[in-house]
């Protein structure tokens, strides 16, 4: 089954710099509009004349004024109308394909999904289509399908390699367009998320940002200027190479200390089956943790003692105005914060400003949203720069 894009006028670049200015910080009036755009009044209503005209932006009443009472049209605040379109956002996991519909600001208004019984690539194609007729039934105004996956992706198109799903080569956005009749991008999964926090979340608005996830892998990403910075190693397995303790457990290559040995939760799982014979799930060895069983404790604490370390290169060397840490993983800060922030303190100059770290706990409809921002840059701002 076969789904036809919701249709939208294509933006020259002034237009989309308005776009893009709305979405992220709206709603604006002209005349800061102007000012952030460097741009005289007449220019920007030749600009945001289209805009409105297509839909993609309206006139807001303005803050604090009553009903009805119109304050001439330079005031008139614009915003984009983000229920005008929808947008597909999908995760894939080894097991399971968490998908959600999200508007234009990347809100989510829908969830499903499925068990991923194979890594046939076709056959995971035919499932993604399919999760996505169903959810076309209920939000027919789709303009776009975004697709996170764990490994590295060439072109926002193409699955270079994936060693969750055992992929090479993989042309995943072309299987699913020819499918669905959707425009698709495909994304590194880290990306999606950083994309998502830089225009949504955390990082809007910042110069200088930082995501760094901890959970079944470690993902790192830098924005500078607003921007996310894009590197050719993304989600290579950078983390087994991030030496954080050269005396700690051995990586699944044979280095010992880095950081996915200390951080990633079935590592942390391994530890504890290896020393006690326990199939113990990441929370329940957190729980053990706290509760200062020796074990858990001394595993736990190894592990904050490398996200501490973590934190604290990154603040060295990054200088960001914040950290975001985020993942399934981030429940270390729970059990062991008081370890991880003396790590941090240690590692730091004592002048040093404090660093700004905030925590997010992500569930893989986190991760699909960011998929969908993807969708939402490149359907709507045109912004696919890898």
């Amino acid at each position: 089954m076969t789904t036809v894009a919701a249709s939208w006028l294509p933006l020259s670049p002034g237009e989309r710099s308005v776009a893009i200015e709305v979405l992220g910080h709206g709603p604006l009036s002209r005349t800061e509009l102007a000012r952030r755009l460097g741009l005289s009044q007449g220019s920007l209503t030749r600009l945001t004349k289209p805009l409105i005209e297509s839909g993609l932006l309206i006139e807001v009443p303005e803050a604090g004024a009553p009903a009805g009472l119109r304050q001439g049209r330079p005031s008139q605040p614009l915003d984009v109308v983000a229920e005008s379109r929808s947008f597909l956002g999908f995760k894939i996991t080894t097991d399971m394909i968490y998908g959600v519909v999200t508007t234009l600001r990347s809100d989510i208004v829908a969830r499903l999904d499925r068990p991923l019984p194979t890594h046939d690539p076709d056959e995971v194609a035919d499932l993604l289509a399919a999760m996505t007729a169903e959810l076309a039934l209920r939000h027919p105004a789709l303009a776009g399908i975004g697709i996170g996956v764990g490994g590295f992706v060439r072109d926002r198109s193409l699955v270079g390699e994936s060693p969750f799903l055992q992929w090479r080569d993989v042309p995943l956005a072309a299987l699913v367009e020819e499918r669905t009749g959707l425009p698709v991008v495909v994304e590194n999964d880290v990306a999606g998320l950083v994309e998502a926090e830089t225009w949504f979340g955390a990082g809007r608005g910042l110069d200088r940002f930082v995501v760094l996830t901890i959970g079944a892998g470690i993902g790192y990403g830098l924005v500078l200027g607003g921007r996310r910075v894009p590197c050719a190693e993304e989600d290579r397995g950078f983390g087994r190479h991030w030496i954080v303790d050269p005396n700690g457990p051995l990586t699944p290559d044979g280095e010992r200390g880095s950081a996915v040995s200390l951080l990633a939760t079935h590592n942390i799982r391994y530890q504890i089956r290896a020393a006690t014979g326990r199939d113990l799930t990441y929370e329940e060895i957190l729980t053990l943790a706290t509760q200062g069983e020796p074990m858990a404790a001394r595993v736990i604490g190894e592990a904050a003692r490398a996200l501490g370390t973590l934190v604290a290169q990154i603040a060295n060397f990054a200088m960001p105005q914040k950290i975001l840490l985020a993942g399934e993983g981030v429940g270390l800060i729970d059990a062991a914060g008081e370890t991880v922030w003396e790590t941090v303190r240690a590692n730091r100059h004592p002048l040093a400003a404090a660093v700004a770290l905030e925590t997010k706990v992500s569930d893989f409809h986190d991760w699909a949203r960011g998929a969908a921002v993807l969708a939402i840059q490149m359907l709507v701002l045109g912004a696919v720069e890898a």
